[in-house]
């Protein structure tokens, strides 16, 4: 599990995707659904944070941004 690091309370959307984009803002985008097309990002929230190397960061069902570790490794190949 990941720990919260930016309150920001964005209120969620059906049929949209909310992301952390590289500057550090929250986005959200249409998504695709069957034939009709998603795309065209806007900005929610400007949250400005600062990422680290190795974490991945995400809008979690409060509306708040978190972080959590990315999983490296795994089993090893023959």
């Amino acid at each position: 599990m990941g720990k919260m690091i930016a309150k920001c309370g964005i209120k969620r959307k059906k049929g949209y995707l909310y992301f952390v984009g590289k500057n550090g803002s929250a986005y959200e985008t249409k998504m695709a659904r069957g034939r009709k097309k998603g795309g065209g990002r806007k900005m929610v929230h400007n949250c400005r944070i600062k990422r680290k190397k190795g974490y991945l960061y995400y809008i979690d069902k409060k509306g708040n941004v978190s972080e959590a570790k990315m999983q490296r490794g795994g089993k090893k190949k023959r």
